[in-house]
């Protein structure tokens, strides 16, 4: 597999302001070479991926980090939509659920999508996200 040397780049989808400034803030501490963009909800970041799938597909996110619990798209239906669009077809997004959900349902269900890596509790802190990258990169 070839390694990028460019930038890690990182798509979070998260409906809370406040809490994308953390994880960016967080993200970036964690992680010395990052590329961050942040939409408020999985709409956007639909519409987002496939300007990007249309202009360079090699230039889609390595990571999206996404909430469940948004309005106008929640994380579910996100994950519908990105599988129905076959937006990411070489599989280079590596798709995570970052929920404050406590439900062992919504653990069950994230896991049950292929695309899905892992449920990442929130609060991040730069511990979690270190690991969360390091088993990556590793893997």
């Amino acid at each position: 597999m070839m390694t990028n040397n460019g930038p890690v780049s990182i798509l979070l989808v998260d409906d809370d302001e406040i809490n994308n400034f953390i994880s960016i803030k967080l993200i970036k501490k964690a992680l010395a070479n990052t590329d961050i963009m942040a939409c408020l909800h999985g709409k956007y970041a639909i519409d987002l991926l496939l300007d990007i799938q249309r202009e360079n597909p090699s230039n889609l996110p390595d990571y999206i980090l996404l909430d469940i619990n948004m309005p106008i798209m929640n994380g579910w239906e996100f994950l519908d939509e990105y599988t129905r669009l076959n937006i990411d077809p070489l599989g280079k997004c590596k798709v995570y659920i970052i929920s404050s959900s406590v439900f062992s349902n919504d653990i069950n269900k994230a896991r049950s999508y292929p695309i899905v890596k892992d449920f990442v509790s929130k609060p991040l802190n730069v511990d979690k996200i270190k690991e969360l990258f390091a088993v990556e990169n590793h893997a």
